[in-house]
């Protein structure tokens, strides 16, 4: 499975469309600012981003439970 990294700009649709929010709107840009900002936010996305990244380079099927609670260990519940 090979599968695009997501974009920053794709990132933070994502996130402002779970708001319900346009990615312009002050909301969003508040968001924007404060991840550019925040060490543990960055600290956060970075220990994501690495979990992803080895996740997808052992190339294995997840049994469906596993998978579940990797979710919601990251707090990426709505994003399966």
């Amino acid at each position: 499975m090979n599968i695009e990294k997501p974009k920053c700009k794709d990132v933070m649709q994502h996130i402002c469309e779970s708001l319900g929010e346009d990615l312009n709107s002050e909301r969003c840009v508040a968001i924007k600012n404060h991840l550019d900002n925040c060490p543990d936010c960055k600290t956060y996305f970075d220990s994501v981003k690495i979990t992803i990244n080895l996740y997808k380079s052992y190339e294995v099927e997840m049994p469906t439970d596993t998978h579940k609670k990797l979710m919601n260990l990251l707090n990426l519940n709505d994003c399966e």
